[in-house]
């Protein structure tokens, strides 16, 4: 599933992973395990009981009702979140980035009778599938979707930087920092190029000299791009 950005009321920019449709489906099959396994030990009590016709539909009614608010119940007390989809390490979050109230639960939870039951969940997939967002039809009834929780680094995010074999570098001190330290310069860098915000590239590259204790032999974007770079062949060559 893709990655989609929403904006917040406070127009903060959220870059979310939306639940792939595989995960979402095995959070739904374990859930469903649940309540089976509910089920069997509910037909197991009841027998032992040996109840009435009458007393005993009354036991089926009280204990179906778990079965029955499973979902609405869970996500509202664990934060989008059913033993499914925690193991899965997926949940319910709002589109525009704050956190679901009660009523979003709440009108998913009604459509997942249209979306999963009636259609055994061919409704939810196929509309999962052109939707782009991780949405079923209650998802976007209730301005929902589902997001990954997993961590997805992107090549951009890492320390990696393509270098040509040829490569001369010139910092041999840029071994001073550490993969961590590296990373965050050269997300600093990355989000100030794509930005062109030339104060933040000058103010890191004054900071990044003085740390390393050299005179920076090029202009502030070429030295910090430099510094990424001379890392990656110095740590490559250990």
């Amino acid at each position: 599933m893709d990655n989609f950005q929403i904006e917040t009321a406070q127009n903060v920019s959220i870059q979310q992973n939306a639940a792939g449709i595989g995960e979402r489906i095995l959070a739904y099959l374990i859930d469903l395990l649940i309540i089976i396994a509910y089920f069997i030990i509910a037909i197991f009590m009841i027998g032992a009981l040996s109840l009435d016709y009458g007393d005993e539909w009354a036991f089926w009614l009280i204990l179906s009702l778990p079965p029955f608010l499973y979902f609405i119940v869970w996500e509202t007390f664990w934060d989008g979140k059913t033993p499914g989809k925690a193991t899965m390490k997926i949940k319910v979050a709002r589109m525009d980035g704050a956190r679901p109230a009660f009523s979003n639960y709440l009108v998913r939870w009604l459509l997942r009778l249209l979306d999963i039951t009636l259609a055994f969940g061919g409704v939810a997939v196929v509309s999962i599938l052109l939707n782009g967002k991780g949405q079923r039809l209650g998802d976007m009834a209730a301005g929902t979707t589902v997001i990954s929780e997993r961590q997805r680094v992107r090549f951009n995010q890492t320390i990696l930087v393509d270098i040509p074999e040829d490569y001369v570098a010139m910092y041999p001190q840029v071994t001073v920092f550490s993969d961590a330290e590296i990373r965050k310069i050269k997300t600093i860098y990355t989000e100030a190029r794509r930005d062109a915000d030339h104060n933040i590239i000058l103010e890191l590259s004054k900071k990044v000299s003085a740390l390393m204790d050299v005179t920076p032999q090029e202009k502030p974007l070429q030295f910090v791009d430099r510094v990424i770079a001379d890392y990656n062949y110095y740590t490559q060559k250990l």
